[in-house]
């Protein structure tokens, strides 16, 4: 299990220049990895120069872990070259699926929560484990739908997904946040479930209200809601390494800053409590 890293943001166009040449001080970056399959290019010169300074984390959106087309070794292939040439802190992407025969939607589905599920997915997340020679992180994803075959609460599904196979859980709590006004449970109660010592990263970021459901759009700070749950996490889970999802609308650098800095004095106060209270 990987120690925490403190406090990061997203690797993002609009702020390489910056990053580059005042190297602010952050914990990690975060990097989509499909962005950065290329051997060369302006994206993956300025990964390589942030990776001298800084640990980075990789985050996949294209592994469909969940579908039931056949893992797509070409994918794989790439991603591990990507992880042999960057040796990334942590590789990630969502527990979804998003591929259907042959063709991929570039959406983040839901599974339908039930043990037949269970099984598929614990054995593929094995299987990429194995090709890529290390354990991924599986995030939950924000949903607008449910199945009427699902007979596991998510936050049990995820837990176990992440005991069978031996992997780590990206906690995503305005995922959870999300989800919860979306479908109407109890959103503490999923932070409650979550286990401890699988849960390696934590995403933040912002939501929009489209009136009868809120959407995950990342294209603005990130709510109080969404950091009072984060303080429930940590409070639960202790110090974890946390990053800022900014995605839309992306401001100027000290604006994303400023948003990882106040998580990071959240986590502060909320360990400070914790210590007191030993």
């Amino acid at each position: 299990m990987s120690s925490t890293l403190g406090h990061g943001i997203g690797l993002r166009p609009k702020h390489f220049a910056q990053l580059v040449s005042e190297q602010p001080a952050i914990g990690f970056v975060e990097a989509v990895s499909e962005n950065f399959f290329a051997r060369g290019g302006r994206a993956v010169s300025v990964l390589e120069q942030v990776r001298r300074d800084l640990p980075v984390v990789l985050h996949g959106v294209s592994l469909s872990i969940g579908t039931v087309d056949a893992l797509d070794r070409g994918y794989l292939q790439q991603l591990r070259a990507l992880i042999d040439r960057v040796e990334p802190a942590l590789v990630s992407d969502h527990l979804c699926w998003g591929k259907h025969g042959g063709r991929y939607a570039h959406e983040l589905w839901p599974l339908p929560y039930t043990e037949q599920t269970l099984t598929h997915v614990v054995s593929r997340v094995q299987q990429v484990q194995d090709q890529l020679g290390r354990q991924i992180l599986l995030e939950n994803v924000s949903s607008y739908v449910t199945y009427r075959a699902s007979d596991i609460p998510e936050w049990d599904f995820i837990s176990e997904v992440a005991e069978r196979a031996d992997c780590g859980i990206l906690l995503d709590v305005n995922n959870v946040y999300v989800s919860s006004q979306n479908h109407g449970f109890d959103a503490h109660q999923y932070i409650a479930h979550m286990p401890h010592g699988r849960v390696q990263q934590i995403h933040l970021a912002g939501h929009s209200d489209q009136g009868k459901y809120l959407l995950d759009s990342h294209d603005g700070p990130v709510s109080p809601h969404v950091l009072e749950l984060y303080r429930a996490a940590i409070a639960r889970l202790g110090a974890v390494s946390t990053s800022v999802e900014w995605d839309d609308n992306i401001p100027d650098l000290q604006v994303l800053l400023a948003e990882s800095q106040r998580a990071a004095a959240i986590e502060d106060t909320v360990l400070a409590q914790r210590g007191r209270a030993a």
